[in-house]
């Protein structure tokens, strides 16, 4: 397993060592001990999430302000731009966000410290997301930051039309607004 820093050094891109070949491929998705050493210290999983959405969907940006949750975030069909914005107050990196794809061919995972709001955009005609929790899902303290928020600045990919939202999404705040760690 390889964790790579991306432009916010505590988000990191997890690659899984696959081994392939004409049959198909066998990799482990995941392996307590060789995550806890590709991010240097160890971290509990209490719960596994699964969701399917049609392309042009765009669910975020989620976090919760009690509870808060780290993320271990992969795709096993269709492709997804997954993205983390920081929202501790106190980081050199408040407000910034990363973006990444992950696929179903590229195998790549984005772990997601507790502190950051999450959220993807479906690039395929769908796509399964699975994604890992540090702690449980907890709705009387979830939040969700507008996506489109201009102080952000996330750069969406182009699905050929607005995203798809649910209400609570079309409803998040601007990060100016929000309740951050």
């Amino acid at each position: 397993m390889k964790a790579t820093p991306t432009s916010i050094p505590d988000v990191l891109v997890i690659e899984p060592k696959v081994f392939g070949d004409a049959r198909g491929f066998f990799f482990e998705s995941f392996n307590q001990k060789a995550f806890d050493e590709a991010i240097g210290k160890h971290v509990d999983f209490v719960q596994d999430n699964h969701s399917r959405s049609a392309k042009g969907v765009l669910r975020g940006l989620h976090y919760q302000v009690q509870q808060p949750q780290g993320k271990l975030v992969r795709v096993v069909r269709g492709a997804v731009f997954d993205v983390a914005v920081d929202i501790r107050k106190s980081s050199p990196t408040f407000g910034k966000w990363v973006g990444v794809e992950l696929n179903e061919d590229n195998h790549k995972q984005l772990w997601v410290p507790a502190g950051f709001a999450h959220g993807f955009l479906v690039l395929s005609e769908t796509a399964e997301f699975l994604y890992k929790t540090t702690d449980y899902y907890a709705p009387a303290h979830e939040r969700a930051i507008v996506w489109n928020d201009p102080a952000v600045g996330i750069r969406w990919p182009d699905v050929g039309g607005a995203p798809v939202l649910s209400k609570k999404d079309e409803d998040g705040c601007l990060l100016q607004a929000a309740e951050v760690f």
